[in-house]
């Protein structure tokens, strides 16, 4: 048996980083400590009346420690052990995914700045990271703009024989048909990597040097083309600067919110310039503010070098020990620090305020989300809310590129890291009864083998027929008792008006159009919908290896070019209804509906 006294009274007042076990060798939690000693005391202590710190002293059966050399040292270690054990009472980040960088693919004769998330090769050119994958795009699309850099793949780049869509909207110089040179455009794949690493000053200087030459050898062509880029990249410049002090590198960091419910908030630096910020929300049920940033930003840094200055929200006794992690990681010094004046103390206060701001939509998205699940409860008559739901749907185009979607909503809201999509394949065209059966078999057999938690409620897009033949699939697995619940339009296909088939139930059920369940509801099957759309249209996008555009019957080039130019590019074209489409010349109103339902599969 576990005696807490006679075990904190052997510890040595050294640095070094602490285990503590539950039942059946399960690791609670691991610390770090200057003191070893006082440290642990501190969690049995008489005046600690903290409950969550309390609940995990109740499940302690033992408790083990490493001596190290340095403070320094024990953090290190404690970042080792949390990232492969992911104890349940420490600081984890609920999205662990890594984060979004630019890469440069320098092996090609014509290389490509591409979108990359993932393990970093050496000797690879990589730009970031990235607040998130929408500022990765928005930078690539400006960069495409501005440099018309290829963006294709390199197999399709092989087998072109004319130029692309890129190409006509003036998205692409064309190397792959040989309408720019490999010098030229080397120059500009050049000059597009100096706007990623901030020199945008001598980017300008190389293309007023460049225009000046171009007028000299009379190729007037040429040198109203690099006019124009000088002008967008005068607008891009700004757009990027907030006010710029040198050419700096730092990442801001800043915690609000208490434990068991932190936000943090990350706004990345580069060459002077904000790139936006992002909030993750780390769960961190013991830890207080100091603690859960600094094992966040360790976390943070696993697969990324930081910036020279990392700065905080609030001071770190810590701060050193942390910078000199960091730094020995990053083989470099890294300055930690949390300013006090200048223009680093207003980046800090600005992620203080996003950070902030992101706490509060999250307790109210929370408040809200806890009203529909327990409404949906009493619909549904289950003895208590649904902590977990997935959702069925199946997408096609008259049975061809068959997708089925699962969507997985939580207590917190939607689960994205794990839906999944199911690419159907063996079945007869356009069996949507089959492909469910075929989803269904592949997902529970990985929920029947304990690597996915079974859903508390089970909702299919579809109607009595579906939900009798998912319930016939899921029998087989084992899941028969599983609450399942088919989701059917009312007569008039519009939102709230929603029936709810519960198996083996004597009728549908229709909650009132604007209640909390119905909400739910709707939330969930859309995003379902829209996840199985979505795979769709990729699916049957590379079976083309074309834009979505260039397969649309009576599509030609000259209306995709004006289509892209009247909407501003394909987005706006996946926006636009019918009657917005029939505005475009030469789209007829046919056209626009052949157009409108090759866009939007299923609607």
């Amino acid at each position: 048996m576990f005696e807490p006294k006679k075990y904190i009274a052997s510890l040595p007042r050294r640095p070094g980083v602490y285990r503590m076990f539950g039942g059946g060798q399960e690791l609670l939690y691991v610390g770090k400590a200057r003191n070893l000693k006082d440290r642990v005391g501190s969690y049995f202590a008489a005046s600690n009346v903290n409950p969550k710190v309390q609940a995990l002293v109740q499940q302690i059966t033992a408790i083990e420690v490493t001596v190290t050399n340095s403070e320094t040292e024990a953090l290190l270690l404690e970042y080792n052990l949390i990232k492969v054990h992911k104890p349940r009472f420490n600081v984890v980040l609920r999205d662990d995914k890594s984060f979004p960088y630019i890469k440069l693919e320098a092996e090609h004769p014509f290389p490509r700045l591409l979108f990359y998330r993932g393990a970093r090769s050496p000797g690879t050119r990589y730009f970031g990271p990235f607040p998130n994958a929408g500022a990765v795009r928005d930078t690539l699309n400006q960069l495409q703009k501005l440099f018309r850099i290829r963006n294709c793949s390199d197999s399709f780049f092989a087998n072109r024989s004319r130029p692309c869509l890129q190409h006509q909207i003036g998205r692409c110089s064309a190397p792959c048909v040989g309408l720019i040179g490999r010098e030229a455009y080397a120059q500009d794949i050049a000059a597009a990597v100096k706007v990623l690493e901030g020199r945008n000053d001598e980017v300008r200087t190389e293309l007023e040097k460049r225009m000046e030459a171009a007028g000299a050898r009379l190729e007037f062509e040429r040198a109203a083309q690099i006019r124009d880029q000088l002008a967008a990249l005068q607008r891009l410049r700004a757009q990027q600067v907030v006010l710029e002090e040198g050419e700096r590198d730092a990442d801001a960091f800043a915690i609000a919110g208490e434990a068991g419910e932190y936000a943090i908030a990350v706004m990345p630096v580069r060459g002077g310039r904000n790139l936006g910020s992002t909030s993750h929300f780390p769960r961190a049920p013991l830890a207080e503010a100091g603690e859960a940033l600094a094992s966040f930003i360790m976390q943070y840094y696993a697969d990324a070098a930081p910036p020279p200055e990392v700065l905080l929200g609030m001071r770190l006794r810590d701060a050193a020990a942390l910078g000199e992690a960091l730094g020995k990681r990053a083989g470099r010094a890294v300055q930690v620090r949390a300013p006090l004046r200048g223009l680093a103390a207003r980046w800090v206060e600005l992620t203080r305020e996003n950070a902030a701001q992101a706490l509060r939509m999250r307790l109210a998205q929370r408040v809200g989300l806890d009203e529909m699940l327990a409404d949906l409860a009493r619909e549904l008559d289950l003895p208590e809310p649904p902590e977990r739901l997935e959702c069925f749907d199946i997408s096609h185009t008259g049975g061809e590129g068959t997708v089925a979607s699962c969507v997985v909503f939580g207590s917190e809201g939607p689960l994205k890291k794990e839906y999944r999509r199911f690419n159907i394949s063996g079945v007869t065209a356009g069996d949507d009864y089959a492909a469910l059966r075929q989803a269904l078999a592949r997902r529970y057999r990985h929920v029947r083998d304990g690597e996915v938690p079974p859903p508390d409620v089970l909702l299919i897009d579809g109607g009595l027929g579906q939900i009798g033949e998912v319930h016939a699939a899921l029998a087989e697995l084992g899941f028969g008792d599983l609450t399942l619940v088919g989701v059917a339009k009312g007569p008039d296909r519009r939102p709230g008006q929603e029936r709810l088939f519960v198996y083996g139930a004597p009728s549908a059920i229709v909650p009132p159009p604007h209640s909390p369940a119905a909400r739910l509801i709707q939330r969930i099957r859309d995003e379902a919908h829209r996840f199985a759309i979505e795979g769709h249209r990729r699916r049957r996008a590379r079976r083309y290896n074309a834009s979505v555009l260039e397969v649309v019957p009576g599509l030609g080039p000259a209306k995709r070019r004006a289509l892209l130019r009247h909407f501003g590019g394909l987005q706006g074209v996946m926006r636009a209804g019918v009657a917005d489409l029939t505005q475009v010349a030469g789209i007829g109103a046919t056209l626009a509906r052949t157009l409108y339902d090759h866009l939007h599969p299923g609607s």
